[in-house]
């Protein structure tokens, strides 16, 4: 199994199909909540819609580039989530997010091997590499936040 495949696969784990790191995923949690839930605060914490954006703005940036285009992205818009005011709302986000971690997967698995130690972007962004290890690690932090919120929403 090559890099790349190896990789995509703790990809499609964290957020969409695995069980062996924190016995869930980002879509089985987030299917598993309505659009009121997902807006629900949690004292100052932050929402899982919002959370499931800024995820997805992260997928959405990166794959961006890994299709040719300029890292357009920046943290500090990385939190700016439209209102979701109804089941609508919250299903387009959804979908929107599952559809980029299913490319974002694709794209990691479809890339040549020799890519991954190539610089991203631009030098000071490190490797291809980094840049889809930072996603994994990130996206299993924010998990874990969705995981606690849904539990306590759901008391």
């Amino acid at each position: 199994m090559t890099r790349n495949s190896v990789i995509a696969n703790r990809i499609r784990e964290v957020l969409l199909n695995g069980k062996w790191i924190a016995n869930t995923n980002f879509k089985e949690q987030i299917l598993s909540v309505s659009w009121q839930q997902a807006i629900q605060k949690v004292d100052t914490l932050n929402t899982i819609a919002l959370l499931t954006y800024h995820i997805n703005y992260y997928l959405a940036g990166l794959l961006n580039v890994f299709n040719g285009g300029a890292l357009e992205i920046r943290d500090k818009y990385s939190f700016d989530l439209p209102p979701i005011r109804s089941e609508k709302d919250w299903h387009t986000l959804v979908n929107d997010f599952l559809h980029n971690a299913e490319l974002f997967a694709n794209k990691v698995e479809q890339m040549d091997e020799t890519m991954l130690d190539q610089p991203f972007e631009d030098k000071k962004y490190g490797t291809y590499l980094r840049n889809i290890e930072g996603v994994i690690e990130h996206s299993y932090y924010h998990l874990g936040q969705v995981a606690l919120l849904r539990k306590m929403i759901q008391q």
